[in-house]
């Protein structure tokens, strides 16, 4: 991990490049190399080594599967998500909920589109969309961990509200902790002509997960594109459209 950083830059990633993954049950779409999709000039950028956009079809889900030494955090934008861990957590993932889990020395956890088999109510037909994104720790071999922090929707739609973070910075502010000091998940949901102001940092990466907005000096970002920005930081989000923007902060990059 290193905090030296290349030329100035603005990489946008359009959401039809991406790697894709399509099952019976599952629609996913990956912005860096993932699972059997392997390029290597597409690894990471900054810290973020996963952002994966993820559909699965109710009734249906990831079972059981390991993980360790990452920080692995989950935003659903529509639906709910049931998480279940070796660590004996369990619970309900839903829009406006932030979700971390923190891998450690080891976990095991599986996660569904079944959310009613834990509430005791009829099944529904609605799928679940989600991005799932994940991060390196700054310390490896730590205690497996979970944490979840419900954001409300006015919080949201007030500008870029950090959900996840390990930077001092943000200690105090609405956000669950993550295990890299070097880094911070923002989240908005913006109107039409709303704007927000990018943060200042050496790496920045911005996914519009729904909706679209416009980035200053770059153009119109639709649906599943993204851009990877390199020691640019501070210009302004404007969506085109009602539009929901992921972005993550980051003050240092992997070797």
């Amino acid at each position: 991990m290193t905090a030296v950083a290349p030329t100035p830059a603005v990489d946008v990633r359009r959401a039809e490049d991406r790697f894709k993954t399509r099952l019976s049950w599952l629609d996913s779409k990956h912005s860096f190399s993932f699972s059997r999709h392997y390029d290597p000039a597409n690894i990471h950028h900054g810290l973020l080594l996963v952002n994966n956009d993820d559909v699965v079809r109710p009734g249906t889900g990831f079972e059981t599967h390991p993980h360790q030494d990452m920080e692995i955090v989950t935003w659903v934008l529509r639906g709910s998500l049931v998480h279940q861990d070796s660590t004996g957590h369990s619970g309900v993932i839903y829009p406006g909920l932030a979700q971390r889990m923190s891998a450690g020395t080891g976990i095991l956890h599986s996660e569904k589109n079944d959310s009613w088999r834990l509430e005791d109510t009829a099944p529904h037909n609605e799928p679940v969309h989600f991005v799932q994104m994940w991060v390196v720790p700054d310390t490896e071999g730590i205690e497996p961990g979970y944490e979840q922090l419900e954001i409300g929707d006015e919080l949201l739609r007030g500008g870029l509200v950090p959900v996840a973070s390990g930077m001092d910075r943000y200690d105090g502010a609405s956000a669950i902790r993550i295990r890299n000091r070097y880094a911070t998940l923002h989240a908005a949901r913006l109107s039409a002509g709303d704007e927000v102001t990018l943060p200042d940092a050496p790496f920045l990466h911005l996914y519009v997960p729904a909706g679209a907005v416009t980035l200053e000096g770059t153009g119109r970002l639709d649906e599943g594109d993204a851009a990877r920005i390199t020691m640019t930081g501070g210009q302004r989000v404007a969506a085109s459209e009602p539009a929901e923007i992921l972005v993550w902060e980051m003050h240092a990059t992997l070797a």
